[in-house]
């Protein structure tokens, strides 16, 4: 049975967790302040570490079922910077590089992969923000391109516009509403829809919903500390050139799970999470061809996963409860 197509986008604008009560001549800086801490990672530079435990998958190559096969071993190493240049009231500039390593051994030989291989897979981005007014609402609006590649070659060249309108933001309750336009011949869905909501119950339990991103309930720990609960859509891709062709590997991740975050001073951020992923879409298409158009298809079961990551922020400020 074919995977429905599913479509992973970083968000340009995530839930106003910072913004105070919406003035009427100017946009709080505490709007940008957010933003800038939120868009489009969550870090000024972070790596971390996944490792998966062992899985078992139905493969399929051009429609025709393969024997059932197993993933012994798969770990990721993910590494990341965010770069602000222009931080205002209304304008942000900024740059974004991201690299993954990713390692994957099967039990039995794949068609275009073999049963141990290594991938590197990289993308930089340029992003340019607006802050302005909207029905007498915050508006941001943000323009993004980027490129992406191997270590062999440059890939892929990708745009994205976003709007959003911030509906509500009281000291308990922020909720935007948004769209995303995507610029990418490949690309399942030509624009998504966005839609962020927090709000901050008596508790301490905060819900933070980022669609269609996540779904979490989080709380302060101990002193330092911060744990969440919930479920968050991440995704893994890569470049293959076999026999001198050029293919692209794409797949979905659902990680329904706990994260604890530390401070550990000095604006560095420990992070520990660990749960059960699903994997509802594996594709692997050729490169001039679009995520519907594949060739290789798998259906994973559900594994376990393990990521440990340290941050740091030298260019934000730090952040107290």
């Amino acid at each position: 049975m074919k995977i429905l197509n599913k479509i992973i986008v970083p968000l340009a604008i995530l839930p106003l967790n910072k913004i105070v009560a919406q003035e009427k001549d100017s946009i709080p800086q505490k709007v940008v302040d957010f933003v800038t801490d939120k868009f489009p990672q969550t870090r000024d530079l972070n790596v971390e570490f996944t490792q998966l435990t062992s899985y078992k998958f139905s493969p399929e190559l051009y429609d025709a079922d393969l024997p059932e096969n197993k993933i012994k071993d798969y770990q990721q190493v993910k590494a990341n910077a965010n770069v602000y240049f222009i931080k205002n009231r209304k304008w942000m500039l900024s740059t974004s590089l991201n690299y993954r390593f990713t390692h994957l051994e099967s039990e039995n030989e794949m068609p275009l992969f073999n049963n141990k291989q290594n991938f590197h897979y990289h993308s930089e981005a340029l992003s340019v923000t607006r802050f302005s007014k909207l029905f007498n609402k915050i508006a941001i609006y943000s323009a993004t391109a980027s490129v992406d590649g191997s270590e062999q070659h440059f890939e892929r060249i990708r745009g994205m516009l976003t709007a959003s309108l911030v509906l509500k933001a009281t000291a308990d309750t922020k909720m935007t509403v948004g769209l995303a336009m995507i610029i990418d011949p490949s690309s399942q869905v030509p624009a998504m829809p966005i839609f962020t909501y927090e709000h901050r119950f008596n508790n301490g339990w905060v819900a933070d919903i980022i669609l269609p991103k996540k779904v979490v309930m989080r709380k302060d720990v101990f002193k330092n500390g911060r744990l969440s609960l919930g479920t968050e859509m991440d995704g893994t891709n890569f470049y293959l050139y076999p026999d001198g062709k050029r293919y692209e590997f794409r797949q979905l991740e659902i990680n329904s799970g706990a994260m604890y975050e530390h401070k550990l001073g000095n604006n560095l951020i420990g992070t520990l999470k660990a749960g059960l992923r699903a994997t509802p879409s594996s594709r692997i298409f050729a490169k001039e061809d679009s995520f519907k158009d594949y060739i290789f298809d798998m259906n994973a079961k559900p594994s376990f996963y393990f990521n440990v990551g340290i941050s740091y922020n030298p260019f934000g400020k730090p952040r107290h409860k």
